[in-house]
């Protein structure tokens, strides 16, 4: 299908309608809307990189809070070496999240099916031990790291400019995605979930397009938590490696579609949504048990998620 925009005019809109956003949504008098809009923003970011190697390529990763926890991590190690920035923390967190995603996709990536799923749950479980027992950044007792005082750029209080950084890279992780679904890398990718097996006989270099795909989606699972330490002030590993991270990046491009940018996107805003209110109305508790219905839902009544819904709508309108 001819695109409607190239991918560099994409990425200007993209980053444009974000920092619009971000000055507009300053004017907004209640707190808790920039606490709830940077928990959805942070799912946007989530379910998009986990879409690079779950939708795209077709292998799908339960160790999602392993690499966001990586990010968290990476914050608060800088942190108190260095009292580093957000402007030094978010770039190393990408990194050293982006290499753990080189190293699982190397040793890993040999593995189809249900063999990788489980070898990305050990990562995080791995993981999770090392934090435990690193006394560096807290250990199981957890770790303090203070917001700065003083916010830059006139803003009102440090969760406005974690808000504003949050839609920044939300949109830059649309742009990433976007940019490799109308790629030659996208379609090696697509070849890649469709079969492997005939791609390699074709000669697509199956093995590089999947470490390369487990990468970017780890560098940016690791930018989602780069800020998070910051949010909360307080970081455990319990909380860093939550479960509903994991459940959350893959229900939300199963509900919005895992064949599009737009997908995740859609799942994410809509869920995360859902979650927010629920959590203020009910109880957090349920957050999950709406997952997991929603899960069902759209499973059985549309199960290639709303863009899929939509697409096959638009195909018998047209005919």
């Amino acid at each position: 299908m001819k695109q409607r925009m190239s991918n560099r005019t994409f990425a200007v809109v993209a980053f444009v309608v974000a920092i619009a956003l971000a000055a507009v949504c300053q004017l907004i008098p209640n707190e808790f809307f920039f606490s709830a809009a940077y928990t959805v923003l942070l799912y946007v970011i989530l379910a998009t990189a986990w879409n690079i190697l779950g939708g795209y390529t077709g292998y799908v990763n339960f160790g999602s809070a392993a690499f966001f926890a990586i990010g968290a991590y990476t914050t608060v190690a800088l942190y108190y070496a260095v009292k580093a920035p957000l402007l030094v923390t978010v770039p190393v967190g990408m990194a050293v999240a982006g290499l753990a995603g080189l190293g699982l996709g190397y040793l890993t990536l040999r593995l189809r099916g249900v063999f990788f799923a489980i070898a990305s749950l050990a990562l995080a479980v791995v993981l999770f031990t090392f934090v435990v027992n690193w006394d560096f950044v807290g250990g199981a007792r957890g770790a303090y790291v203070l917001q700065p005082t003083e916010v830059p750029f006139g803003l009102k209080n440090f969760i406005h400019l974690l808000f504003s950084v949050q839609l920044l890279m939300a949109a830059g992780a649309l742009v990433v995605a976007r940019s490799i679904e109308t790629s030659t890398i996208g379609r090696g990718l697509a070849a890649i979930r469709d079969d492997e097996l005939a791609a390699e006989a074709a000669g697509v270099p199956t093995l590089r397009l999947k470490i390369l795909s487990a990468a970017i989606s780890g560098a940016l699972m690791g930018m989602a938590g780069t800020t998070f330490p910051y949010y909360l002030s307080y970081i455990e590993p319990s909380s860093a490696f939550s479960l509903s991270y994991s459940v959350n990046s893959i229900a939300m491009p199963l509900i919005g579609g895992m064949m599009s940018w737009m997908g995740p996107l859609i799942g994410a805003v809509l869920l995360g949504t859902v979650q927010q209110i629920v959590q203020v109305t009910i109880s957090s508790a349920w957050n999950l048990l709406i997952v997991g219905v929603l899960l069902v839902l759209f499973v059985t009544l549309a199960p290639n998620g709303i863009m899929g819904w939509v697409e096959a709508w638009r195909q018998r309108h047209r005919k």
